[in-house]
């Protein structure tokens, strides 16, 4: 039974016959323009039409060892093919060097097309990712001109490896040490304990042969904190393990299992000390430190990978919510009217609860992302400049959205999955596998709730800068308007403006909440570290409340000023709309607490929220038509273009070794032999 070509499902046919607006024209705004979108689609096929990524069994038919080894040629030859794309040359770097690999990085890595590539994880991902981005970014002229011309050449192969066996998210609390030998002029690395070995880098267990390291500086006597060290792991020619180094892969994981997840250990390495990344802090050569003069500027790295994860989230969630509503459109189940047809699922209120606000998430993070994306940007340029006035907002805004966009995408995703049913729980689905792909998100590179308690320490001390009456700076002002709640309550009305406001006065109201809460508990005679400890609840609240207000803001202002036709804008305005009103009624016990929200209002939003999925229902297709997935990238048979769900669903089946012969050899092994037995 095959899915027959140009066989496009009845209902599919009649869900995009009901949309309203033009479905291109949505696309080139997802894409940045016309031109964008064409760029991609030529991109897509340069890709995936290449038989080198095709795979003749499913790689879940695999063994672990077989998928990684899957996963290294298709990266490799990924990568020869985006070196000899005419656009992907970066042998003349702009000034700084920083700006112009990240913006590399993330047009080329960027997207779904990896993803489906590389199904479940990319061996050279951090080498793009991390390694080189930390180049450009904490590497003198000198070690930049040497080093990124070797690692985009792929003479070398990098990954970042700072997370340990027992430390993460704090990275002050890393044990790996880094000794500096004024006779040699050395670093020795080592690894004291078994909780000091690197743990997690993706490619570090087999694939890279070099590494930035993150260890503890100690040159005369004294600990300097943390600091980056390029570090050679294997021999260039024949890959073996260097002396001193202990290296292997950490083994199977719910997701990304192709990634190359790896372990580390050091005994007497020593290395140049050339090898420091010295643009922000130094080393002379008779062991003298040299300060940078702020250490904020080693985050730089984290930052560019905290936005791209942003993007990254928005795309996976795009992929899950356009399988969930296609197959939510085809699919047919039960009776809403007893002895009536069976309804498409899409039809029920209920399966629209689950699928619309996620569609709604997927262009409130987009949007946001955008925003943070060229915050980005701009920061960096400043920081060449040596002005780092914007550094803090920049690092508290990059950690929530992080949080925020992480834990709404795999909750949504998880979502999706539930709303296809038992299909949703096959893996030919790709819908587990995305969800493994996005929740793993939710810990690396910052686990979430540590990043929202720092996001939260800069909330406090913006709290008490608007207590003073300081100027704040864009993303913090609102508290410099809603700190005064001695306001009277106005009147509540069922629009965009009104929303936005409650939004921000619920964040303001949580960051003053939790504030006072820490001082009065320091007035008790707490330490200033158990009141934020005994806090820190109210404290990720906040945190979380004001990346909300955010993202509600950003996506409405995005929408406000978008130059679209009536009929998307219509369709746009919706989305934003659905995305704040769902979102207010989840927490509307601090509406009611913060805002002008009365209980009284409620039942007037619950009935805006209906309205809004009704308006929405007909165009949830061609909503995510408009992402323009192609159906190699979303890989699900419940999510094909054509709406052939049964026919590929079956296909799929057939791809098992099981059916490769009608008897398997354990019936004649174990199961004739038992039966026999109880005869």
């Amino acid at each position: 039974m095959v899915a027959e070509k140009g066989i496009v499902n009845e209902d599919l046919i009649k869900e995009r016959q009901k949309c309203t607006f033009n479905t291109l024209e949505l696309t080139h705004l997802l894409d940045g323009g016309e031109a964008k979108t064409a760029e991609r689609k030529e991109r897509e096929e340069y890709f995936l039409s290449d038989p080198v990524f095709k795979d003749d069994v499913p790689m879940d038919y695999l063994s672990h060892k077989e998928q990684y080894e899957h996963a290294v040629r298709k990266a490799c030859h990924m990568f020869k093919k985006l070196q000899e794309m005419p656009h992907g040359s970066m042998d003349n770097f702009r000034k700084p060097p920083v700006d112009s690999v990240a913006q590399k990085t993330k047009q080329l890595l960027g997207g779904m097309l990896g993803s489906a590539i590389l199904k479940d994880g990319n061996p050279l991902a951090l080498h793009y990712v991390m390694f080189l981005p930390t180049l450009a970014g904490q590497g003198t002229v000198e070690q930049q001109a040497y080093w990124i011309s070797r690692a985009w050449n792929l003479e070398v192969i990098g990954t970042y490896a700072q997370t340990e066996l027992g430390h993460g998210t704090f990275i002050r609390g890393l044990e790996t040490t880094a000794t500096y030998d004024p006779a040699s002029q050395e670093f020795v690395l080592n690894s004291p304990t078994l909780t000091s070995y690197k743990w997690w880098p993706g490619g570090l267990g087999h694939t890279a042969n070099y590494a930035v390291v993150v260890a503890q500086l100690y040159t005369q006597g004294k600990c300097h904190g943390i600091h980056p060290f390029i570090v050679q792991l294997r021999d260039e020619e024949t890959h073996m393990p260097l002396p001193g180094i202990i290296i292997g892969e950490i083994g199977s994981k719910l997701g990304m299992n192709t990634t190359n997840n790896g372990y580390l250990g050091f005994k007497q390495v020593r290395i140049p000390r050339e090898n420091m990344l010295m643009k922000n802090n130094k080393v002379l050569e008779d062991g003298t430190y040299v300060k940078s003069p702020s250490d904020k500027l080693t985050y730089g790295t984290m930052m560019f990978v905290r936005v791209v994860i942003c993007q990254d989230m928005a795309n996976y969630l795009s992929k899950a919510v356009t399988i969930a509503t296609r197959y939510s459109a085809v699919r047919h189940q039960s009776e809403i009217k007893p002895g009536g047809p069976e309804p498409q699922v899409l039809d029920y209120r209920t399966q629209q609860y689950k699928l619309l606000p996620a569609l709604a998430s997927v262009f409130a993070m987009k949007f946001s992302a955008n925003w943070i994306w060229e915050m980005y940007n701009v920061v960096n340029s400043e920081l060449d400049q040596g002005d780092l006035e914007r550094l803090p907002e920049l690092h508290a805004m990059s950690c929530c959205l992080k949080a925020l966009c992480t834990s709404d995408a795999a909750s949504s995703v998880e979502t999706a999955r539930l709303s296809c049913g038992g299909h949703g729980y096959m893996k030919c689905s790709n819908l587990p596998s995305t969800y493994g792909m996005v929740t793993a998100a939710c810990t690396y590179e910052g686990e979430n709730t540590v990043l929202l308690l720092q996001t939260a320490r800069y909330l406090m001390k913006t709290w008490q800068q608007a207590r003073s009456g300081q100027t704040l700076t864009p993303s913090v002002a609102y508290l410099n308007l809603y700190s005064d709640w001695r306001q009277p309550r106005s009147v509540w009305e069922n629009t965009m403006d009104c929303i936005v406001k409650a939004f921000y006065q619920v964040a303001a109201g949580k960051v003053k909440a939790a504030a006072g809460h820490m001082e009065r508990r320091a007035k008790g005679g707490m330490t200033p570290e158990d009141a934020w400890n005994e806090t820190s609840i109210e404290l990720v609240a906040a945190s979380t409340a004001h990346c909300r207000a955010f993202m509600v803001e950003k996506f409405f202002q995005t929408v406000s000023k978008s130059s679209v036709s009536r009929p998307l804008q219509a369709v746009l305005s919706q989305l934003a709309e659905l995305y704040a009103v769902y979102w207010l009624l989840i927490n509307k016990g601090d509406f009611l607490m913060f805002s002008n929200l009365s209980p009284d209002d409620v039942d007037g939003l619950q009935l805006w929220l209906e309205q809004l999925m009704n308006k929405l229902r007909p165009n949830a297709v061609g909503i995510v038509d408009s992402f323009d997935i192609h159906d190699d990238i979303l890989g699900s048979p419940l999510g094909a273009w054509d709406g052939r769900v049964y026919e590929r669903l079956f296909e799929e089946s057939q791809k098992s070794p099981l059916n490769k012969e009608p008897v398997n050899k354990s019936f004649e092994l174990y199961i004739k032999p038992f039966l026999r037995s109880n005869l």
